[in-house]
C-alpha cells in the first residue's frame, strides 16, 4: 500500500505597520495592491521566512508580531498561508523586480487599494485582528 503524502505550500503573510499606524503594500504584476508575502523556503523557519520576504519586497525591515490568522487553502494547489501582524523597524521604501511599487496607506485607503478580493479579505481579516487567531478554510 502506498501512503500519499500531502503537499501544501506555505506561504507567510504580513499586514505591517508604522508608528503613523499606516499599512505597508506591494503592488504585484498580476495581483495588483496586496500585503507583503511569500512562500516558505524549504529548511527555512516562518518568522525567518517573513521577515525575508518584507525585506525582498519592500526594502525595509520589520518586528513581527501576533499569527493572527491562518488560512487553509484546500483546492489546488493547497497551501497554508499563515497571516501574522508586524511593525516596521527600520529601512527605506524600496521596489523590486515583481514587486514595481511599495507604498503606506491610510488603512482604509488600504483596503480600497487591494481589488483582488482574496487579497482584500486577507488584509480586512488582519487588519480586524482582536487578539485571537483566525482559522479559515478556503
Amino acid at each position: 500500500m502506498t501512503v500519499e503524502h500531502p503537499r501544501h505550500v506555505v506561504v507567510a503573510a504580513c499586514l505591517v505597520r508604522d508608528g503613523a499606524g499606516r499599512v505597508l503594500l506591494i503592488r504585484h504584476h498580476r495581483r495588483g495592491w496586496e500585503m507583503p508575502q511569500g512562500r516558505v523556503e524549504e529548511g527555512e523557519g516562518l518568522l525567518e521566512a517573513l521577515q525575508r520576504e518584507v525585506h525582498e519586497e519592500t526594502g525595509v525591515v520589520i518586528s513581527p508580531g501576533p499569527l493572527a490568522a491562518v488560512w487553509s487553502r484546500t483546492s489546488p494547489p493547497a497551501a497554508l498561508i499563515m497571516g501574522f501582524l508586524g511593525s516596521y523597524r527600520e529601512g527605506e521604501l524600496q521596489p523590486s523586480d515583481e514587486t514595481p511599487e511599495v507604498a503606506w496607506f491610510l488603512p482604509a485607503q488600504a483596503l480600497e487599494q487591494v481589488g483582488h478580493p482574496v487579497m482584500r479579505e486577507r488584509l480586512a481579516t488582519l487588519m480586524a485582528y482582536d487578539g485571537t487567531t483566525a482559522f479559515i478554510t478556503a
